[in-house]
Formats: C-alpha cells, sequence, structure tokens
C-alpha cells in the first residue's frame, strides 16, 4: 500500500488533516508536539469508476455516484522544528518516521499564526514560507548526516572496485527509499564528477543530498488554515515551485463528521454537500460557512491534496483485475471487485504479481476487456484498463 507522510511543524493542523481523512481519534490541541508519536491510517484517493463507460454501473457496488475510493496509508508525523537532524524537539523520531513515506504533504499554517516551532502567537505574525525552507533544510541536513558517516570509506572503495557511486549512495540510503534511479538523476542535476566522488565536499554532499530528497520524496504544499489566512501568504507559498493547494482540514473534519452522523450527503472531493437532516441553528450557521469556503476554493482541498500526491508526485494509475471479460466481473460475479495502484507503465505482468505472486510467476498473457484484444507482457497499461490475466497457475 502506497504511504503518503503529513508532515511540517507542530500546531499546523496536520492532526486535523489526518483525522478528517481517516476518521481516526487523534490528539488534536493548539499547542505543539501534540501528536509525539507517528499516527498510521487508512485514507484514500478518489478516482471515476470506468463502470458507467463499461455499462455495469447498475451492478457495480464498489463505486459510490461512479467514484471509486481505493486505500492508501496516511501517516500524521510528529511536528519539526529548527535543528531537528541535531536531535532537537522530536528530533530524528521525526526524521525516520518519513523512511518509509513515498510522497511528503507538507502542511502549511498559511495563516502566519504560528511561530517557527508551533506556538501561537496571533494570526500574520509569522512568515509560512519560512516553514518551508525549514523543513527543505532539516530534511536535507538529516540525508547529508547519514551520507557523510561512511562517505570517505565507502566513495574510495567504489573507486577501487570501480562501482558506479550512484549504487554506493542507493545502498547507503536504501532505508530511505532512494533508489539507484534517484541517485544517478540527483548526481546528474548536482554537476558533480561520479568519477571523483572520494574529492567531494561536505558542501557538496549537502547539495547532493537536497536534490536526492527531491527525487526520492516529492512534496507538495497543503496550505492550511486558508479560510483565515493574510492576503498574499497563498502567493507567497507559491514561490518555491511546489504544487500548491488551498486547504481546510477543519472544514473537511467537520464535513466528515456531519456525513458520519446522517446530516449531509457528502464524498470526500465533493465541491458542495446535500443536507438531508433537521439542523439546529447552529449546524445551519457553520455549514453555510464552509459551503461559502468551499465555492471559493473549489472544496476543502483535502482530498484534492491526497489525489495529487498520488496521481501526480508518484504517476500512478488505476487498473481494475477481472477473470470475466465480457461481464468484467471476478469468478463470484462481482463487477470491478478491485482497483489496484500501479506506477504510470506498469504491465499485465506486473499487475498479475500485484493480485499474487503465483498469477505473476505462471503469467502467459493479458486480456484488455474493453476491445477483448490479447495483449503482451510489455503493454503499458492505462488509467482505467479493465484487465483479464491468464496463467498457467
Amino acid at each position: 500500500m502506497l504511504s503518503i507522510a503529513l508532515a511540517g511543524k507542530p500546531n499546523t493542523g496536520k492532526s486535523t488533516f489526518f483525522k478528517s481523512s481517516t476518521l481516526i481519534d487523534v490528539a488534536i490541541a493548539s499547542y505543539p508536539f501534540t501528536t509525539k508519536d507517528a499516527n498510521h491510517g487508512v485514507s484514500y484517493v478518489r478516482s471515476r469508476c470506468p463502470c458507467g463507460e463499461l455499462g455495469v454501473r447498475e451492478t457495480c457496488e464498489k463505486c459510490s455516484s461512479g467514484e471509486r475510493l481505493i486505500p492508501i496509508e496516511l501517516i500524521d508525523v510528529a511536528g519539526l522544528v529548527p535543528d531537528a537532524h541535531k536531535g532537537r524537539g522530536l528530533g530524528n523520531e521525526f526524521l525516520d518516521h518519513l523512511r518509509r513515506a513515498n510522497a511528503i504533504i507538507n502542511v502549511v499554517d498559511t495563516s502566519g499564526a504560528t511561530d517557527g516551532e508551533g506556538n501561537l502567537i496571533g494570526v500574520g505574525l509569522h512568515d509560512p514560507t519560512e516553514d518551508v525552507r525549514m523543513f527543505e533544510t532539516e530534511f536535507s541536513m538529516w540525508l547529508c548526516g547519514i551520507l557523510e558517516k561512511k562517505w570517505r570509506q565507502s566513495s574510495k572503495k567504489a573507486a577501487a572496485e570501480k562501482t558506479k557511486i550512484e549504487r554506493v549512495i542507493a545502498e547507503q540510503l536504501a532505508g530511505i527509499g532512494v533508489t539507484e534511479a534517484h541517485a544517478k538523476q540527483a548526481v546528474l542535476s548536482s554537476g558533480l564528477d561520479p568519477e571523483r566522488a572520494d574529492r567531494w565536499s561536505q558542501s557538496d554532499l549537502a547539495s547532493l543530498a537536497n536534490l536526492l530528497r527531491v527525487e526520492s520524496k516529492p512534496m507538495l504544499i497543503a496550505a492550511n488554515k486558508l479560510d483565515v489566512a493574510p492576503e498574499g501568504n497563498l502567493e507567497k507559498l507559491k514561490g518555491f515551485g511546489y504544487t500548491v493547494i488551498p486547504c481546510s482540514a477543519e472544514a473537511e473534519l467537520a464535513l466528515r463528521s456531519a456525513a458520519k452522523n446522517r446530516l449531509i450527503n457528502y464524498t470526500p472531493g465533493d465541491r458542495d454537500f446535500e443536507v438531508i437532516a433537521t439542523l439546529s441553528a447552529k449546524q445551519r450557521d457553520a455549514l453555510e460557512k464552509i459551503r461559502v469556503l468551499m465555492k471559493k476554493f473549489k472544496g476543502t482541498g483535502v482530498q484534492e491534496c491526497i489525489n495529487h500526491a498520488v496521481f501526480k508526485l508518484l504517476s500512478q494509475i488505476v487498473v481494475y483485475p477481472v477473470e470475466d471479460e465480457n461481464k468484467f466481473c471476478d469468478s463470484k460475479g462481482v463487477t470491478l471487485p478491485d482497483a489496484i495502484l500501479l506506477p504510470s507503465g506498469s504491465t499485465p505482468r506486473q499487475l498479475a504479481f500485484a493480485v499474487h505472486s503465483d498469477l505473476g510467476e505462471g503469467f502467459l498473457y493479458a486480456v484488455d476487456a474493453r476491445t477483448k484484444m490479447r495483449l503482451g507482457e510489455k503493454y503499458e497499461m492505462k488509467n482505467g484498463d479493465a484487465i483479464k490475466i491468464v496463467s498457467s497457475c
């Protein structure tokens, strides 16, 4: 299962974002380090189900109004403070929690109401761009510290054995999810001479670590608390080159709670909601304020953050394995029973392995359920493909 980390300094709304996306009860408070250990939960990425275009919507029970929700792991990481890479605050504990994440949603307090360490100081009194710079610095310096530990020894050994330095980097940072491909691109972007890696300076390694962070942990900014943010803060955040998504985790949590209590009809990612129960005046006023916010920003932004992380940052597609290519169902007659996330460019054989290792080992060919055409193992699947796997197992 893909893992997305919610990161940033304390008191930005990460835990509210997490709770609104998972409906798991977690501590939420307006002071730093409410989250002292990482919270793990299941959230969902939203994708259009192909049942409508395939003509099987009436029998598809796996989607809601033609929308499919596909599970991912969400990690609510403890807050990051300056000098965390030196052990300050929760320090390396925070950074260690990012090891398993495939991508990062950096939740930023766009209102500027909290200082660099997450203490409340008043709306507009802090520049949120400083928090983005701090995150970049702390994460990169943490990676640099890991590289430096054995760099002289490993780089000299690589030179003597004529091993590619990219492989050495990948091996040293394998536990953080850095691959040889990530290392190769980072070295190329750095302009450093891979043949003289044993002579790279500390400054060279710091620059390389920053590029490795960008390559291995793609990130977007959730511009949270935007409903109370001073004008101009959103534009400031866009200056870093990341995707910046306006966000109100508090509004999303209110909507999810109201939907859970059957007060409204609402699916995460919708741009509006429908009231289906009698509400008190206080409830009506609160929901109407949220509706105004949603119209302005085209939703609460929470689901958009998750979808962007999965489909854009990680370039994932959704594929639907079926056993009966004519009825688009499994052996029990369940229509489009599974929706599987795979990297863009994945092949039917990779889909087979994702379903079951035995299916992958015995892979013979695949069938495009739409066209009924036979597909070879090198066919690159597309988002929304319904595929039958033919295997000797």
